[in-house]
C-alpha cells in the first residue's frame, strides 16, 4: 500500500506506546511499517528534496502531534513513552485520529493557535495552508516552510522557558555576540553581571570601540511583563548613565508595557519570547541546519541565440 497520510499514522502510533515503555522513533518507523504492510518500494520512496524519508518524515509528524497534544512524552530527541492522557484516549477506542480531534486537548489547541501567530504577518501563507488545492508548488514549498519554522520557533520558546538560569544567560550573550553586540564573547560576559535570579542584568557596549552603551536585562520570565517592570528598568537604565536598553523576556509583554516604552525618550527594545526565538533563528544560535532546498527556473537568456 503507498505511505499512509500522517494524520492516519496517529492512532497506530499511539497504540504502540500502549505497552508504557519507552520507544525510540525508529523502533516506530519499523512496526508501523509492518502494520500498515508497507512495501521495500514504500519505505524507500523519498521527499522532493532527496534527502529524507517520506516514511520517517510522516510518522515523524504524527508522533510529534501526539506529544503536542499532552498524549506521548517525549523523554528526549526520538524517544517517547505514552502518558496517562494518552491511555485514556486509547482506552476510548476512536476510529481515527486527526488534527481536529486533538484540538480536544487544550495544549495541542494553544500550539495550533500559536502557529498561527507566528504566521499572522503571512497571511496569504495562511490561507494557502488550509486550502493546499490552490496551492502551486512555489507556494506549497512557501508555506512548508513558514509551517516548520513556526513549529521551530515554539520548540524553541519551550527550551528556553526551561533552560537552566545560567545557561541561559550564556545563550543571550552568544545572541547579543552575533548581533554585533559586545565584541568578543569574552568581553560581552565581562560587562554583564552574573546574578542569581535567573538572567543577565548589567551593561554591553554597542559596538567594539565602547563609543555607547545598552543596559541588558534578560529574565526567564513565566508570567508576562507589566509597565512597572518597565518602569523600574528605565530607572536602572539612569543608574547605569545609560540612554539605551533591552528587556528581554522568555515570556510576552503586556499593551501597557508596550505603549509605556513606545512614549519614553529613551530607547528601550522590549524583546519577547517569539522574538527571542525568531532572532536565534535568524543568527544560527541553538539551532542546525538540517535541509537545504536550492528552486530553480530555465534561463531563457542561455537558450537565446548569439
Amino acid at each position: 500500500m503507498p505511505v499512509p497520510e500522517f494524520n492516519e499514522i496517529k492512532l497506530p502510533a499511539l497504540e504502540f506506546f500502549l505497552d508504557g515503555k519507552p520507544h525510540h522513533i525508529t523502533e516506530v518507523y519499523d512496526a508501523l511499517a509492518k502494520h500498515f504492510r508497507l512495501s521495500e518500494s514504500d519505505l524507500n520512496e523519498l521527499l522532493p528534496s532527496g534527502t529524507q524519508s517520506r516514511w520517517h518524515n510522516r510518522a515523524s509528524w504524527a508522533c510529534y502531534d501526539l506529544y503536542r497534544a499532552g498524549l506521548l512524552n517525549r523523554l528526549r530527541r526520538g524517544t517517547y513513552q505514552i502518558t496517562d492522557d494518552g491511555k485514556k484516549v486509547a482506552a476510548e477506542k476512536p476510529t481515527s485520529i486527526d488534527r481536529d480531534y486533538l484540538m480536544r486537548f487544550p495544549q495541542f489547541a494553544q500550539f495550533m493557535e500559536s502557529k498561527k501567530t507566528e504566521k499572522k504577518d503571512s497571511e496569504v501563507a495562511s490561507a494557502l495552508v488550509s486550502n493546499p488545492s490552490t496551492q502551486t508548488p512555489e507556494e506549497q514549498i512557501e508555506a512548508a516552510f513558514t509551517e516548520i519554522r513556526a513549529t521551530l520557533v515554539a520548540d524553541l520558546r519551550g527550551k528556553l522557558a526551561s533552560v537552566d538560569p545560567f545557561r541561559f544567560e550564556q545563550i543571550v550573550l552568544d545572541l547579543l555576540v552575533a548581533m554585533g553586540y559586545g565584541g568578543s564573547r569574552k568581553e560581552a560576559a565581562a560587562v554583564t553581571q552574573k546574578t542569581s535570579d535567573e538572567g543577565i542584568d548589567g551593561v554591553i557596549n554597542e559596538d567594539r570601540l565602547g563609543l555607547d552603551v545598552i543596559y541588558v536585562q534578560a529574565k526567564r520570565w513565566k508570567t508576562n511583563v507589566g509597565r512597572p517592570e518597565i518602569q523600574s528598568f528605565v530607572g536602572a537604565l539612569a543608574g547605569k548613565k545609560a540612554a539605551k536598553g533591552i528587556f528581554i523576556t522568555t515570556s510576552e509583554f503586556h499593551d501597557n508595557a508596550r505603549e509605556y516604552a513606545g512614549a519614553l525618550h529613551q530607547k528601550v527594545i522590549l524583546i519577547d519570547g517569539r522574538r527571542l526565538a525568531e532572532l536565534m533563528i535568524e543568527h544560527g544560535i541553538g539551532v542546525a541546519e538540517e535541509h537545504a532546498y536550492s528552486v530553480k527556473k530555465i534561463d531563457s537568456d542561455y537558450f537565446e541565440e548569439t
